[in-house]
C-alpha cells in the first residue's frame, strides 16, 4: 500500500528537487557556457584584436569617465567598445562596469591608479600571460614618468573634441613618478592649488583617462603589427635601491616604484642592535642617559615578530628622526642610538623631546632631555 502523501511532504520534497536542477545547472554553467543556447561558440582566449584609433579612443574615455564609469571602466570601456564596433563578438558581450571598482585608486583606496587599471584589462583580454607583462609594464613605466594631462589632452579640450565640457581650458601638468592614485592626485593637487572634489581635478582625471586609453591602444597596435619595442627603464634610485634590497642581496623588495616617495628616511636611521632574543612583553624603556648630549641609547623589546616603527617628537609634536622605520623585527629585545640630529642631519636644540614605539596595536612613548 503506498505511503500517504501530505501536502507539506509534497512541498518540501519538490523544493529539494527543485535545489538539485539548480545545482545542476550551475555545474554545467561552470563547464561550458556554449550549451546555454543552440549555435552558441565559445571564443578562445585571448580575444581578437584590431587596430584602433588612438584619438577615438582618447574621446571616448574622456566621455565615459564623465558619464559615470569614471577611470577604470573609462579606459577599459573606451577599448571594448571600440574592439566591439570593428570585431564585434566576443567583446559586444563585454559589460565595462566590471572595472568599476578601479575607480579612486580601487573603490577610493588611493591604490593603484584606476585609468591604468582599465588598460591593463583590456591588455589582458587581447594578449597572452606572457607577453602582456611587457605591454603593461611598459604602459605602468610611461604613466609613471609622463606629465599628466598630456599636452596632447590640454590641446584636445580647447579645440572642443570631447563630447562632455566641464572645464576646456588648459590644466597644470605634474609627473607622479608612482603608478598609485593618491600619489598622482595629490601632487597635481598641490601644483593646481586645487581640491580633489573640485571640478578641474575631475576634468584633470577624465583626460588622464583619455591619455592612457591613447597609450595603450597605441601599444596594443604596435603589439599586433610587431613594431613593439619597450622603452621603460627603472630610475637610477629604484635601480639602486634594489640593489640591496633585490633578489641578488637581500630579496625582501619587489617594485619598480620610487621607494624615496614612501621611504624618505630609510638611510636616515640608526642601526638596531639585537640584545635579546626572546622577550615576555612589549616595552620601550627610559632612554640613558638621560638628561644627555649628544647622544642617548633606546631600549625596546617585543614578544612577537612585529613591524616596528621609533620616532623622535618635539614639545609641539613635530616629527624630529625617524630611529627605526616600520621594519619587521622577531621576538627579543633590542637596542637603538640617537645621535641628537633631526631628518637633515642638523644638531637639535636643548630641549624636550619625545620618542614613540609602535610595534603591531602597541604604543608607548618615553619623554628625553637634551641638555647642551
Amino acid at each position: 500500500m503506498e505511503k500517504n502523501l501530505t501536502r507539506k511532504n509534497f512541498l518540501v520534497n519538490a523544493s529539494k528537487a527543485a535545489v538539485g536542477a539548480v545545482a545542476v545547472a550551475s555545474i554545467s554553467s561552470l563547464v561550458t557556457t556554449a550549451s546555454a543556447k543552440a549555435n552558441t561558440t565559445v571564443t578562445a582566449w585571448p580575444w581578437p584584436y584590431k587596430a584602433l584609433s588612438e584619438d577615438n579612443v582618447r574621446i571616448r574615455a574622456h566621455d565615459l569617465y564623465w558619464n559615470d564609469k569614471d577611470c577604470g571602466s573609462g579606459v577599459f570601456g573606451a577599448i571594448v567598445q571600440e574592439l566591439a564596433a570593428v570585431v564585434g563578438d566576443p567583446w559586444t558581450g563585454m559589460p565595462i562596469e566590471v572595472m568599476l571598482f578601479g575607480r579612486g585608486g580601487g573603490n577610493g583606496w588611493g591604490t593603484l591608479c584606476g585609468a591604468i587599471n582599465g588598460g591593463a584589462a583590456a591588455i589582458s583580454l587581447a594578449v597572452g600571460k606572457a607577453p602582456s607583462g611587457n605591454l603593461i609594464n611598459e604602459l605602468w613605466g610611461w604613466y609613471t614618468q609622463e606629465n599628466f594631462p598630456t599636452v596632447t589632452a590640454n590641446q584636445f579640450a580647447k579645440d572642443g573634441k570631447y563630447t562632455v565640457h566641464q572645464y576646456d581650458g588648459d590644466l597644470v601638468q605634474s609627473i607622479s613618478g608612482s603608478p598609485l592614485c593618491h600619489a598622482s592626485v595629490t601632487e597635481w593637487c598641490n601644483i593646481a592649488n586645487a581640491k580633489v572634489g573640485d571640478t578641474i581635478r575631475k576634468e584633470r582625471c577624465g583626460r588622464l583617462a583619455g591619455d592612457v586609453a591613447a597609450k595603450t591602444v597605441e601599444i596594443l597596435n604596435a603589439y599586433f603589427a610587431n613594431t613593439f619595442a619597450p622603452t621603460y627603464v627603472d630610475p637610477a634610485n629604484v635601480t639602486a635601491c634594489l640593489g640591496c634590497h633585490g633578489s641578488n642581496m637581500l630579496f625582501n623588495v619587489n617594485t619598480h616604484m620610487d621607494c624615496a616617495q614612501c621611504h624618505p628616511t630609510a638611510h636616515a636611521q640608526t642601526k638596531v642592535q639585537a640584545i635579546s632574543g626572546a622577550a615576555a612583553t612589549y616595552q620601550l624603556s627610559q632612554n640613558y642617559p638621560n638628561p644627555f648630549n649628544p647622544s642617548t641609547k633606546l631600549n625596546f623589546s617585543i614578544p612577537q615578530s612585529e613591524k616596528v616603527n621609533i620616532s623622535v617628537y618635539d614639545i609641539t609634536g613635530n616629527l624630529i628622526r625617524v630611529l627605526v622605520d616600520h621594519e619587521y623585527h622577531q621576538p627579543g629585545s633590542y637596542q637603538v642610538d640617537w645621535n641628537g640630529r633631526d631628518l637633515e642631519g642638523k644638531s637639535v636644540a636643548s630641549g624636550i623631546y619625545f620618542v614613540r614605539l609602535q610595534a603591531g596595536q602597541f604604543t608607548q612613548t618615553r619623554k628625553m632631555s637634551l641638555v647642551k
